[in-house]
């Protein structure tokens, strides 16, 4: 089963999950804001998806930009990144499709339909 970690109120995210609902692929819904990915979590996928942790942060959210938080992906280590993504859902891109063997970051229908399908 794959976990689909989403903010209900992003236009995104509720594309990316009629996608799913339409394609028939399986997944349990979890809310990005009330239930952030823990940083043992984030280390875990950020692993598997093989991408940099900075493709991980909601670069369009209030809260990156309002923290400044462009200037730290510069020079924080990936352990302190971790943690700040881990701090707040909002800093997170989402949606998020986790399974044990594929982790997609945000909603490319192509990319998805290569990688699910």
């Amino acid at each position: 089963m794959k976990a689909f970690l989403c903010y209900t109120r992003c236009s995104t995210c509720r594309k990316a999950k009629q996608w799913l609902i339409d394609n028939g692929v399986g997944f349990s819904e979890r809310s990005i804001v009330e239930q952030n990915p823990t940083a043992e979590e984030l280390t875990k996928w950020i692993k598997t998806s093989g991408l940099p942790v900075s493709r991980f942060f909601n670069t369009s959210g209030i809260l990156y930009r309002a923290e400044n938080v462009k200037d730290k992906v510069r020079i924080l280590p990936d352990d302190e990144l971790t943690d700040l993504l881990a701090s707040n859902g909002m800093l997170v891109k989402r949606p998020l499709l986790v399974s044990d063997d594929v982790v997609l970051v945000g909603f490319n229908e192509k990319t998805w339909t290569e990688k699910l399908l």
